[in-house]
């Protein structure tokens, strides 16, 4: 009898603790996904000789970004810009010739107001990454202002192999604009020189449970 009743006020205390707790905790995790992160924009600057300061941006296709999807796995590669003029290229666009503009290549998902006020955990998991020391890519959380004057940022290089996680806990305002994806940099590569230059292809990846998501869970243990 006596031992019924405490397990009664163990489990009690513990459900008390755990609707405490959910209700503090407001956790949300994202990981690849073709049908979320689908949105592009490129940021191009110039190169370091030319003073490297910020070119242009714009809304890119995701395919013009060089990320192609296959299944819930995305493949990630140097910017090509099909344009042979000098702007681009040095001394002209064609096999051999030098890119002359630095690409910031942004794939991304941004959930119209459901993210702010959350801790968002973005994982991943890297397959396989041969990007050479000319390019890097790395994933990353982004909180923007509601004008997009300022943001906060967590990022984190992609590993040549293996899971990646990231957290932000984002400002609770609902008209801030969050977003999370991946952003490939380095200088543009004329099409049929870009294998040599590597890739990175990432598949979503499951979070490792943490803590008991449910009532059920917790009495199993006091069975």
């Amino acid at each position: 009898m006596k031992h019924g009743l405490l397990k009664n006020v163990v489990l009690g205390t513990i459900a008390a603790c755990v609707l405490s707790a959910g209700a503090a905790w407001a956790d949300t995790v994202v990981t690849v996904n073709p049908s979320t992160i689908n949105l592009g924009y490129m940021n191009v600057f110039f190169v370091p000789s030319d003073g490297g300061g910020f070119a242009f941006g714009s809304g890119w296709g995701i395919a013009d970004l060089n990320a192609v999807y296959a299944g819930s796995d995305v493949t990630l590669s140097p910017n090509s810009i099909t344009d042979p003029a000098a702007y681009w290229y040095l001394p002209s666009g064609g096999p051999g010739s030098v890119g002359n503009k630095i690409m910031e290549a942004n794939l991304y998902a941004e959930p119209v107001g459901s993210l702010p006020g959350q801790n968002v955990t973005f994982v991943g998991n890297v397959l396989a990454n041969s990007l050479t020391a000319a390019h890097t890519s790395v994933a990353f959380i982004k909180d923007f202002a509601p004008d997009f004057s300022s943001f906060n940022l967590v990022s984190v290089p992609l590993p040549a192999s293996g899971p990646f996680s990231i957290t932000l806990a984002t400002v609770n305002d609902p008209a801030r604009h969050v977003q999370y994806g991946f952003q490939t940099v380095g200088r543009c590569v004329w099409v049929t020189d870009r294998a040599p230059f590597g890739s990175v292809t990432i598949g979503p990846s499951q979070p490792t449970p943490t803590r008991h998501s449910s009532w059920g869970d917790l009495k199993a243990l006091y069975k």
